[in-house]
């Protein structure tokens, strides 16, 4: 890494993790990668002292700093876990969002539990009563949005012309503390890291430098303007901009996606990603698609996408490889709500969604309770949220007393229910048709149970040799894969005990490793835009 990769600062977005916990209870796949690929640059030694966390001011023109401890409180929160007494203390958070009423996220989560289990009749206008509402609401954002920005473009431009030198303060210098707001720390090597507990507007463009960089590791295309905020940094202060890419499925594939959610992801990504100069993908899959959809949409990538290794299981639920049959297979800490005797199931862990492709499951399960006795068939439980375009399924599963017991929802998970549930099963499942990496895959393998799992996209690079696969369009040959693993229990469990041999989890720390890589591979494209910022600075 050269010296100019070495010291500069990156400053990462995550104002859509705070977006997100305002409307969700739980964390999905993005959110826990970015939490642990956050927490891992933060304390590398190669790279604590220069991260730093922003969220976006209210006009969403320009960014605030937070301190780490803020997005470790947001972590409990979402996960449930107990905070670390060793973190660093602060007031407890209380997650708001200016655009939602007191109590919305409860009722939203209430009212998707609820609409599910009414009649199509009475279900469908209450979705698109509540669908209608969030999208209004969203315009209204949006507009305001437009209106901050068009304002504070021109703020800034009158409050250029009018500027005056200002006049010495206490210290000999003009003003309280130099570019930085009264009652904030200044950035400086000995702040603690994550930066100040806040930062003007204006004190963060003053805080950056040409070369730095800002990295945004989450899913922030809830930002109509977000290409004008890049294209501002890169010109005027000679910022990098580095994008960590999960998928991008609603241009892929938009028949699995709200249809609001790909015009939304069209119209962002289309603006943002020619602006990239570093693009990261958690897999080799993602990176192969970014460049197709770059040539079917005319535009040009700066760099070929650079693939990064994904970590295995997450910090707050370490994976504790155990047979189902030996004790300690399931924690000893009592769970809130009853899961299914350990042994006695087959696990997926997964949104409810199309993509993710339950219904296959529904149909093969349907076929076991039919072709074998039924203390042959192990239970199979779905857990995870139910989410959108599955109302068909869950009718059907209700219309079907869920397999007279045989399959068991679980919803909303918590981190000890997943855990118990994945040393318990006898192998897991997950036959999606479209995914940026597998994380179910990896996070099965490191609690040493097998996978039985989709042949799609990237699943491959997630479950290597050691898990079997399918067509995902194919019911039959997951039918017989599956039927083979229930009759065939002794090849099954030495399955198992290859898994638990030869898995070999990637750390997170090596994937923060290979964000920094990356980033310092990209390096040479930082020269040009420094040169022209300096050159802008100097015409102003």
């Amino acid at each position: 890494m050269d010296s100019m990769a070495g010291h500069s600062k990156i400053w990462i977005d995550v104002e859509d993790l705070f977006q997100y916990a305002a409307a969700n209870p739980r964390p999905s796949g993005i959110q826990r990668i970015e939490f642990e690929l956050c927490r891992a640059l933060a304390t590398l030694p190669e790279s604590r002292e220069r991260v730093r966390f922003v969220r976006h001011t209210a006009t969403q023109q320009s960014f605030v700093a937070i301190p780490y401890a803020q997005l470790e409180q947001l972590h409990d929160k979402l996960t449930g876990t107990r905070p670390d007494t060793s973190r660093s203390a602060s007031s407890k958070l209380r997650i708001v969002d200016a655009r939602q009423q007191p109590g919305q996220k409860l009722a939203d989560s209430k009212l998707r539990r609820i609409a599910y289990r009414l009649p199509e009749g009475l279900r469908n206008p209450l979705v698109a009563l509540f669908k209608a509402e969030r999208e209004a609401g969203r315009a209204l954002v949006h507009l305001g949005s437009a209106v901050a920005w068009a304002g504070g473009t021109r703020a800034t431009r009158l409050a250029r012309r009018l500027r005056q030198p200002r006049s010495p303060g206490p210290g000999g210098r003009g003003g309280p503390a130099s570019g930085v707001a009264a009652g904030t720390a200044p950035f400086g090597p000995g702040m603690p890291v994550g930066g100040a507990a806040g930062l003007e507007p204006a004190a963060f463009e003053t805080a950056t430098a040409p070369g730095d960089i800002l990295l945004v590791l989450g899913s922030p295309w809830f930002h109509p303007y977000y290409a004008e905020i890049v294209d501002k940094a890169q010109r005027t202060r000679g910022l990098r901009f580095a994008l960590l890419v999960y998928d991008i499925i609603p241009v892929r594939r938009p028949e699995w996606c709200d249809h609001n959610l790909v015009l939304r992801f069209k119209e962002w990504t289309g603006a943002v990603f020619p602006l990239v100069d570093v693009m990261l993908t958690i897999s080799k899959a993602s990176a192969g698609d970014l460049e197709i959809e770059a040539k079917r949409a005319g535009y040009r990538l700066r760099r070929t996408p650079s693939p990064i290794p994904i970590g295995t299981g997450f910090s707050d639920a370490a994976p504790q490889p155990a047979h189902p049959s030996r004790p300690g297979a399931a924690s000893p800490e009592p769970a809130r709500r009853r899961l299914p005797q350990a042994g006695s199931y087959a696990l997926i862990v997964s949104t409810i969604e199309a993509r993710k492709n339950h219904m296959l499951l529904f149909r093969v399960w349907r076929r076991l309770v039919e072709d074998l006795p039924p203390d042959r068939v192990p239970t199979l439980v779905f857990a995870g949220r139910v989410g959108w375009l599955v109302s068909d399924l869950m009718q059907q599963i209700h219309n079907a007393d869920y397999l007279d017991g045989k399959l068991v929802l679980v919803e909303d998970p918590s981190d000890e229910e997943l855990r118990q549930l994945y040393a318990g099963c006898r192998f897991t499942l997950f036959p999606s048709f479209y995914e940026g990496w597998g994380l179910p895959v990896t996070e099965s393998l490191s609690f040493g149970r097998p996978c039985i799992i989709s042949n799609a996209t990237s699943l491959p690079e997630a479950g290597g040799d050691l898990a079997r696969y399918f067509d995902p369009e194919n019911t039959h040959e997951a039918y017989d894969v599956i039927r083979h693993a229930i009759e065939n229990p002794e090849e099954t469990e030495a399955w198992a005990e290859r898994v638990r041999r030869e898995f070999r989890p990637v750390t997170w720390e090596e994937s923060a490793r290979g964000v920094l890589q990356a980033l310092a591979e990209g390096q040479g494209g930082a020269e040009p835009i420094a040169a022209a910022a300096a050159a802008s600075a100097g015409r102003d």
